[in-house]
């Protein structure tokens, strides 16, 4: 899932370069999650938290040793583990609803998060919002229900999944803005990493899943899909970091919701997946409204 990061000072940089950025860490995470739906006919969602995690946290050592600014210090570590907690859960929820629905679908209410970020906003931060974003927020509820539909049988319970994820996505994202000036990106972004890769080997020694058998009975190109996941997650969210360094939020976050568009191709190309009529119409109201809340910023 991607990572949104709280406005920053002027930008002394041309937009378009950010915008950019952010293009590619929407075609990264659209991949990523084609490419976990296809990896869960092999490994276990612990398994594939535990690659996602684990390179994420080895890249971020590596750049960060190797960059002039060595910085592994953080002054807020408790901070730094609840956002580290909160991305963690949402990616399992992510991964395990992705096993059971189209990547699509998953996608646009993955999309829902800019409209539970402005609740939380509200209820937890205080801030005010105004008529037309409470109305925005509305309509992306009611495209997410189209995508949805309760009581068709389309996706069941499977659909509650990305749901506790974008919760839990939104808490990560009202962290991030509230506390976002205290840190360096790029020492939040390690122990981003870091605090995941510990809570999913945790999870995994507690579990009953055994690891060598696993990997011994998947193909081996099912192993370097394992660390393109890893690579891809580690490369959108590093991208997103980048952008909102290039270019106000405002005018990134619109362009995420390219990242429907994406997944709606790559699904379709992986597995001949495409939305209904219904789906379609779903989606472009979740993303309408999360283009327009984003406008308002």
């Amino acid at each position: 899932m991607a990572a949104m990061h709280a406005p920053n000072a002027p930008h002394a940089h041309p937009p378009w370069l950010g915008i950019a950025f952010v293009i590619g860490a929407a075609s990264c995470f659209a991949v990523m999650d084609t490419t976990v739906r296809y990896v869960g006919a092999y490994f276990s969602v612990a398994l594939v938290l535990a690659a996602r995690y684990g390179l994420h946290a080895a890249i971020m050592t590596l750049w960060i040793v190797l960059s002039k600014q060595r910085s592994f210090r953080s002054a807020n570590p408790m901070f730094q583990i609840a956002r580290g907690a909160l991305l963690a859960f949402s990616s399992a929820m992510a991964f395990a609803a992705l096993r059971r629905m189209p990547v699509a679908e998953f996608t646009a209410i993955t999309m829902l998060t800019p409209v539970m970020v402005t609740l939380l906003a509200a209820t937890l931060l205080h801030e005010h919002v105004s008529r037309r974003r409470w109305l925005l927020v509305g309509g992306g509820l009611t495209g997410a229900l189209i995508v949805i539909r309760p009581g068709s049988g389309l996706f069941g319970w499977a659909a509650l999944l990305p749901i506790a994820g974008s919760m839990a996505y939104a808490s990560f994202q009202v962290l991030t803005r509230k506390l976002a000036s205290l840190e360096s990106p790029f020492t939040t972004h390690f122990y981003t990493g870091l605090t995941g890769s510990l809570i999913v080997a945790l999870a995994l020694l507690a579990s009953e899943v055994e690891l060598l058998p696993a990997l011994r009975s998947a193909p081996h190109s099912a192993w370097g899909m394992l660390l393109f996941i890893g690579v891809l997650g580690t490369a959108g969210h590093l991208m997103l970091v980048l952008a909102f360094g290039l270019a106000p939020t405002a005018v990134l976050m619109p362009v995420m919701y390219a990242q429907i568009g994406f997944a709606a191709l790559v699904g379709w190309l992986v597995f001949a997946q495409a939305p209904d009529a219904w789906g379609w119409l779903g989606m472009a109201v979740v993303a309408v409204c999360g283009a327009g809340s984003a406008w308002l910023n």
